[in-house]
């Protein structure tokens, strides 16, 4: 069967709504290959890429308006290297996690397979649903959340509890997108490839002092870890403007430019409102269909980064192959979740007229698909 050709004036410019790798600004790209001559294949240790790192690193505390005792750890490897890493760094001897999909259950699972732990307790929330954090986290030393969960589209309030335990946020897929206060985090980590519009392979981690205080105890103790995965030994590089094993020039370098593009506008608060714009379009879209509903029910737990959308009626699968077919890729649903939906990311490099656009396509498939 012959896929249907979507009318050019109903596409979007750019049809990349992917959930992770997400849409890198093509003026970022433009830029990394005028700098490459000077950039890529050089030193990370010398000057030009030190410079580099330190604008990456004051645009995310300007961004998050950190406040100066605040550390930017810059560390190689993604979320799950990451995870690993705060297994030996992070976790003194148990913690608690908030798990409500399968990236918030990851860390969960690292932190059980790691035999000099106690067991991780778990607060768990079915698919679509959010949790709602507990002052109870027992005798953890390190309570994890995660503020998007991109497997479902559900966002959560990032709120520290009771207690003496620290607060790490996973924010791989929220970070830059969704509203935070520094004072409730201690680590609030993230790859780049995402809300920062850059490639894989590199992790940022805003660390309070008490967050660094934990780092450096558990690095000067006699527990054993990987050098790449020593967060000790990333927080002093870090403090240095470099990272421990060589970067990719290119992730640093299309972050930067993002960040800086997102302070441009006039940072995270300004983002957000766009954001909210975006997910308004997407779900009031939505709402409006017979054939399609947010698959997230409580309104104030949609994303605002990733919008999930369940279809009624309609093959998904027959909707997302033809739009690949058309370049609007990236779109199906988390293969895990098993749902007959779409996933579209709506990060800040993409724009509310291509969100819009996108839906016009749905409709327009939904009809000549029928």
């Amino acid at each position: 069967m012959s896929v249907p050709v979507i009318p050019s004036d109903l596409l979007p410019r750019d049809g990349r709504f992917g959930c992770g790798p997400s849409k890198v600004r093509p003026e970022a790209v433009a830029a990394l290959a005028q700098a490459a001559p000077h950039l890529l294949g050089t030193s990370h240790r010398q000057p030009a890429v030190k410079t580099l790192v330190a604008r990456l690193q004051d645009g995310l505390a300007s961004l998050f308006d950190l406040p100066a005792d605040y550390d930017v750890l810059l560390t190689n490897g993604g979320a799950t290297a990451f995870w690993d890493a705060a297994t030996y760094h992070l976790i003194e001897a148990r913690s608690h996690h908030e798990v409500f999909g399968e990236f918030s259950g990851k860390f969960a699972a690292a932190a059980a397979s790691a035999p000099w732990l106690a067991e991780p307790t778990r607060n768990e929330i079915a698919p679509g649903g959010r949790p709602i954090h507990t002052s109870d986290v027992g005798d953890a030393d390190l309570v994890a959340l995660t503020h998007n969960e991109t497997s479902t589209g559900v966002m959560s309030t990032i709120e520290r509890p009771a207690g003496n335990a620290i607060v790490a946020v996973d924010a791989t897929s929220g970070a830059g997108g969704l509203p935070v206060d520094p004072l409730a985090f201690d680590a609030y980590y993230f790859s780049l490839q995402k809300g920062f519009a850059s490639e894989g392979g590199l992790v940022a981690c805003l660390l309070s002092p008490a967050g660094a205080a934990r780092i450096e105890a558990l690095a000067a103790s006699d527990r054993h870890v990987p050098a790449f995965l020593d967060l000790g030994t990333a927080l002093a590089n870090s403090r240095q403007n470099q990272t421990y094993n060589t970067p990719a020039l290119s992730t640093v370098f299309l972050a930067v430019h993002q960040v800086e593009w997102m302070l441009s506008l006039g940072g995270l608060a300004a983002v957000v409102e766009r954001q909210q714009d975006k997910a308004d379009a997407l779900y009031g879209w939505a709402d409006a269909r017979s054939f399609a509903a947010p698959f997230v029910t409580d309104k104030d737990a949609r994303s605002l980064v990733v919008g999930t959308i369940d279809l009624d009626g309609v093959d998904a699968t027959a909707v997302t192959t033809a739009l690949r077919a058309n370049g609007v890729i990236d779109t199906e649903p988390y293969r895990k979740l098993g749902r007959n939906q779409l996933r579209v990311g709506m990060f800040p490099a993409v724009d509310l007229d291509d969100v819009k656009a996108y839906t016009a396509c749905v409709d327009w498939l939904v009809e000549h698909l029928a």
